[in-house]
């Protein structure tokens, strides 16, 4: 039997699901869907600047999973700005930070939810 994937953290969902020419068609093979896992790994190495160690840390996941998470996000990112396909992010195996009651282990997610919240606002 196979071993059931392991749950990623995430410190909160992206504002914006759909990204990329709203110019172009709507059929399937003008998207690139990135998971939310995907997104994690962008957000958390390429923003906030962090390790994959840290990132991984973060995640409650191995260093080398993000390795490959991290990989496939940059190659998503690619095909979406070379060959002008909309970028969608959803799906994936995680779970909110938050979700089980226990504060985030320092990553800022308060704060960043609280800044999305009075963006959102505007």
């Amino acid at each position: 039997m196979a071993r059931p994937k392991k749950w990623r953290k995430v410190c909160c969902l992206p504002a914006s699901s759909q990204f990329g020419p709203f110019d172009v068609e709507t059929e399937q093979d003008h998207f690139v869907t990135m998971n939310i896992e995907e997104y994690e790994t962008i957000r958390l190495i390429d923003l906030e600047g962090l390790t994959q160690e840290d990132c991984a840390k973060q995640m409650d996941i191995a260093r080398t999973t993000v390795q490959g998470i991290y990989n496939d996000a940059r190659k998503k990112l690619a095909e979406s700005l070379v060959l002008g396909k909309r970028l969608r992010i959803e799906g994936g195996n995680y779970k909110l930070c938050e979700s089980d009651g226990k504060p985030c282990r320092g990553c800022g997610c308060r704060k960043r939810r609280a800044l999305m919240m009075d963006s959102s606002d505007t």
